[in-house]
């Protein structure tokens, strides 16, 4: 059987930067060198693409062999030296730019297949205050909370929001992952400093109530017909998991999979995991993140379309758990980025006038 020629594009002018080349080591020393040929694809934090198929360094600031790569619109990629041609994008490009639609709509601009979420689900789903609006028009629960644009940011009345959702709550930018910029807030100050962190990291901010109750994840591979995996429980080892608790430290937290429920509590959350992808337009994977509270409500809190990807991430995790082997989940992702591109390509656009 011919290999396939597949970009792995990483790294990135993100927060998430350095989580971007732990997924991206992880992927590449999976996938079959024997069905695929491997292009390294490195984001540098300038915005630079560089790339080599020197498979022997993932940072590709510390090689000599590579070029910079550029996007020719409808014909892929080239170099100073090379027309690039590849079958698929697997693009581990965690957070902004990568995660958000940016990246999606070059790739569709440049017409190349790529895993994962096309560019509305991208985008639809990395606007936490979008996604919520769409879940609750759909009457999948979510978190009470408030949005405060920055020219908004002066008018904010911290003794009305603490009436309204009371506390402790959270605040936390709007379109950031991995607990970037988010933080826990129980008094006025930390209130003010709070806020102020957030719009660091972005013109829109979520001011939200705290859930109690315990934190699943779902993992959800497809396009059409879909695949759900049993649901994993993240126990907190710290009063907040934050950035630093989930990658900077090794007892951050503990994974729980599968999670110790019920078949009906199973069953449930199963069905929001779905239906939240679905109500997004999600295709490829994602990963739902849901409260279940001990009235045994299912709060939606996030989607996540690029989660992490290391072999020890809750994603894969959960779904060698459900039967597919981190490996044999790559070359499932890889089809169905060709399946995507091939049904999009039967699309018409000549309307024959």
């Amino acid at each position: 059987m011919k290999k396939l020629n597949i970009g792995l594009i990483y790294g990135g002018k993100s927060t998430e930067y350095e989580v971007s080349l732990r997924s991206a080591k992880s992927v590449l020393d999976a996938l079959d060198k024997e069905k695929y040929n491997v292009r390294l694809i490195h984001v540098l934090k300038t915005g630079e693409w560089v790339t080599t198929t020197n498979l022997s360094e993932i940072d590709l600031t510390l090689v000599e062999e590579k070029e910079t790569m550029k996007v020719v619109p409808g014909q892929q990629f080239e170099t100073e030296t090379t027309k690039i041609k590849l079958d698929s994008i697997f693009s581990v490009l965690h957070g902004t730019y990568g995660e958000d639609g940016n990246v999606q709509g070059l790739l569709e601009c440049a017409n190349v297949a790529y895993v994962g979420c096309d560019t509305r689900g991208s985008a639809v789903a990395m606007d936490k205050d979008v996604t919520k609006r769409l879940l609750d028009y759909h009457h999948i629960q979510v978190a009470d909370g408030v949005v405060v644009h920055r020219y908004e940011k002066s008018a904010v009345d911290y003794n009305l929001i603490e009436e309204a959702l009371g506390l402790p709550m959270f605040i936390k930018p709007a379109n950031q992952g991995s607990s970037v910029g988010v933080s826990k807030v129980n008094n006025e100050k930390e209130f003010n400093d709070a806020l102020n962190s957030a719009f660091d990291f972005d013109d829109k901010v979520l001011i939200e109530a705290a859930i109690v109750g315990r934190e699943i994840e779902v993992s959800v591979l497809g396009n059409d017909e879909l695949t759900v995996s049993v649901p994993g429980e993240i126990v907190s080892n710290v009063d907040f998991y934050d950035y630093e608790s989930k990658y900077l430290t090794d007892d951050g937290a503990t994974l729980i999979i599968p999670a110790k429920l019920t078949d009906d509590e199973t069953a449930k959350i199963r069905a929001v995991a779905e239906n939240t992808y679905r109500t997004l337009d999600c295709l490829g994977y994602a990963r739902v993140d849901v409260f279940l509270t001990e009235s045994r409500e299912v709060i939606v809190n996030e989607i996540n379309t690029l989660p992490g990807f290391t072999s020890i991430s809750m994603y894969p995790k959960l779904m060698e758990e459900s039967g597919i082997p981190y490996s044999e989940l790559l070359d499932k992702l890889i089809d169905l980025s060709i399946e995507k591109y091939n049904e999009k390509n039967d699309i018409k656009f000549d309307s024959g006038f």
